[in-house]
């Protein structure tokens, strides 16, 4: 089965009451549409590769796992942040479960779709 099919589960299963509409599950990737805005993309490789992006208005968020910034902390994992800076990843963890990965991200966009305090202010 599908590691996309098993989130779009549990995520219906958790966080349905948040949900515009049923998740999409595309060949690799899973699309959510919640009530705040947030529009989620998530494509998991394997718990150690993984990319998940959101849209919350103008602003577009991605946290990732390409190996290409050894300077911050979290590497392989980063945050592009709203004001299109690199920063350490503050939610989640390669090696940790998917679904771990995903209900952490989820959860605090439902908080916060731009992740503030976790990411500098874009000064506007």
């Amino acid at each position: 089965m599908s590691i996309h099919l098993d989130l779009a589960a549990h995520l219906e299963s958790h966080f349905g009451e948040h949900l515009e509409r049923p998740v999409e599950i595309k060949l690799d990737a899973l699309i959510a549409h919640f009530q705040n805005g947030v529009s989620l993309e998530a494509r998991f490789a394997d718990p150690h590769a993984y990319a998940i992006a959101w849209a919350w208005g103008e602003a577009e968020l991605r946290i990732d796992t390409a190996p290409v910034h050894a300077e911050l902390a979290t590497f392989p994992n980063h945050l592009h942040g709203p004001d299109g800076g690199l920063y350490a990843d503050p939610l989640t963890l390669p090696g940790a479960t998917p679904w771990d990965n995903l209900q952490r991200v989820i959860a605090a966009l439902l908080a916060d779709p731009l992740l503030d305090p976790l990411t500098p202010s874009t000064g506007a």
